[in-house]
């Protein structure tokens, strides 16, 4: 995200990039994911961009992860006929023309819909150059969500052995795995994680190396649901720009343009300074067409313009009129097959075909069959003679008639068509159609051409489609401090940060404090870690302690955490699940470790044994046979 106080292009003025995507390359495992012993694969599954790459051994172990890819698909309505089958990611180019069409496997940040999960693999295990047919013989390394459900791990497990055949799999925490990558090597520490990411926030104590899932705490805001109020908010304000203002624009805002305020209020009251005011706020322009229709067009390109005018409706009426003529061929058939029957003396199947005809006698039937006949032999002609006379000369003086004589002329020509068998009233398709046809030949041209007059707006049409950008910038970041800005009844960061301290002793919390540790794509905005500085400072004792720490990249540390654990780990059995380990004690099962989820196993309820139950039984029979006897 871009610093607030970088000065944009043209007073302020900066202009949308609409990123669009591209397709990602399919990529050659290499020799390096073909050793002596298999390379782990590292996923980092998140909720709003999922990466993959190699854990490669060595000195070097590689750049950035391989791929990076939004975690959407979509499925085209074509698929189940061969057509276009389902797109994931990058292949999909720019969101916003398929918006209503994206699905997630995701709810919030946990993966529910394992079908469109399995999407997300196979496109990952095919643009990194492995092959998913029958089996991936690489170990695989996974995030998962803070305190993941057991269903969810289970289907997860499920789908990586039973639909992939892994030799084994380990989960993790993304942020925990960033705190791996970002504290010194061999050193157990603790502290607290604040990870904000696409959906929800976090906040998770670690004591001595390991999490305190017991006093994990989550909030329900993230990138998104800032995203949508930005969107609201500004649609509020320029409603002729409903349209226009996008999920994937107010995005690239929160992303380059927003900023967390320090003091909230004390930033809103500067911003009600008309000279702050316009030294901060950021104008994003709208795409915009500063041409005018008819402004600057000659006579020539008039003449132009109505040619190529008259040339389509030929041609469209050329194409309704082999249309009609292939529908009148038709019917002429059915009624010709009918007038057999009678000839063939077949009277049964000849009155039901009437029935169905709608037709009382065979003097009707002739009647249409001769009415069909001579309207498509017209057709006919009509055809042989359009495609003789292809060109059309367009008259430039001024009609002596209406202004819409040559709709008429076309019209007339048109309705030489077959005629229907019923005089049907004009439809309202007809109506529309001439409305839309008139414009066209309304327009009279001149005898004598006149100088050319270039018509200047009223307006300044860029500023028109500019957006002001104001306290905009501070207030949709703000809801993850404020959630009741949108109307949510829970609490932000710093009130939820205060519950989870209270919950130590005095000795605990001061080592808490010393490694606040901040993760995840939204905590990128500018002024974020002066913002908890500020907010520690305030709910902590008189000239007591703390640090604050951001990491090293926010988005991509968790990746590169997961693989530097799996480099570490490579042959350590205490850690990775394998297909033996599966079988036996089920798909929610998984090994703990540095960066894992705490395993609580599913205690079901304790049956009681066959042999206590036949005492009872006994019991029972014997006090209901002695009621018998008295």
């Amino acid at each position: 995200m871009a610093a607030a106080s970088v000065a944009g292009p043209a007073a302020n003025v900066f202009p949308f990039r609409d990123f669009r995507a591209a397709p990602d390359p399919v990529l050659e495992a290499g020799p390096v994911a073909h050793g002596p012993l298999p390379v782990p694969l590292v996923l980092d599954n998140g909720s709003f961009q999922a990466r993959a790459g190699w854990a490669c051994p060595g000195p070097d172990p590689g750049p950035e992860p391989r791929l990076q890819f939004r975690a959407v698909c979509a499925r085209g309505r074509g698929g189940a006929r061969g057509g276009a089958g389902p797109q994931v990611g990058n292949a999909l180019g720019s969101l916003e023309p398929l918006r209503w069409m994206l699905r997630s496997p995701f709810d919030r940040n946990v993966p529910v819909n394992l079908e469109l999960q399995e999407l997300l693999l196979d496109y990952s295990f095919q643009h990194l150059g492995v092959s998913s047919q029958g089996c991936v013989d690489h170990p695989i390394v996974l995030t998962e969500a803070v305190c993941n459900p057991l269903y969810s791990r289970q289907m997860m497990s499920e789908l990586l052995f039973e639909c992939y055949g892994i030799p084994k799999v380990a989960y993790g925490i993304d942020s925990l795995f960033s705190f791996y990558h970002n504290k010194p090597k061999n050193l157990t520490s603790s502290g607290l994680i604040i990870s904000s990411g696409y959906q929800c926030t976090h906040i998770l104590p670690i004591l001595e190396g390991r999490l305190d899932a017991k006093n994990c705490k989550r909030i329900n805001l993230g990138g998104s649901q800032a995203a949508g109020y930005l969107q609201r908010l500004l649609q509020l304000k320029y409603p002729g720009h409903l349209a226009a203002i996008t999920l994937s624009r107010m995005e690239e805002i929160l992303h380059e343009h927003s900023y967390i305020a320090e003091d909230y209020v004390e930033e809103l009251q500067k911003w009600r300074c008309p000279d702050y005011y316009e030294n901060n706020v950021h104008k994003m322009q709208l795409p915009f067409s500063s041409k005018l229709l008819g402004s600057t067009l000659t006579s020539e390109e008039k003449q132009e313009r109505r040619q190529q005018q008259l040339r389509r409706l030929q041609e469209l009426n050329a194409r309704r009129r082999e249309e009609k003529l292939q529908l009148d061929q038709e019917r002429l058939d059915r009624l010709l097959y009918v007038q057999e029957l009678l000839e063939d003396g077949q009277m049964d199947q000849f009155h039901k075909a009437l029935i169905e005809l709608n037709m009382d006698s065979p003097e009707e039937l002739q009647s249409y069959i001769q009415k069909l006949s001579s309207a498509v032999e017209q057709a006919k002609q009509k055809i042989l003679q359009a495609e003789v006379n292809l060109e059309v000369d367009v008259v430039d003086s001024k009609p002596e008639t209406s202004p819409f004589q040559p709709w008429l002329c076309c019209r007339c020509c048109d309705e030489d068509v077959t005629p229907d068998l019923e005089q049907l009233e004009p439809s309202l398709e007809d109506v529309e159609s001439i409305n839309d046809f008139e414009p066209l030949f309304s327009e009279e041209t001149p005898e004598v051409e006149k100088p050319v007059t270039t018509v200047q707006p009223v307006f300044n049409l860029a500023a028109y489609h500019q957006l002001f950008v104001g306290t905009e910038r501070i207030r949709a970041p703000e809801i993850i401090f404020q959630p009741s800005l949108i109307g949510e009844e829970q609490a932000g960061i710093a009130e939820t940060l205060q519950y989870i301290l209270d919950r130590y002793p005095k000795d605990v919390q001061e080592m808490l404090v010393q490694n606040v540790f901040l993760t995840g794509g939204n905590m990128m905005y500018p002024g974020m870690k002066v913002r908890i500085e500020k907010e520690l400072l305030e709910m902590r004792p008189f000239q007591s302690s703390f640090q604050v720490q951001l990491a090293s990249n926010p988005v991509l540390d968790a990746w590169y955490g997961a693989r530097d654990w799996a480099l570490d780990h490579l042959e350590d059995s205490e850690v990775w699940i394998t297909r033996k380990e599966y079988e036996e004690k089920g798909g929610e099962y998984f090994k703990e470790h540095c960066a894992s989820n705490i395993y609580v196993p599913i205690r079901l309820p304790k049956q009681a044994s066959r042999s206590s139950e036949a005492p009872a039984s006994g019991k029972g029979s014997g006090a209901s046979g002695g009621g018998a006897g008295e």
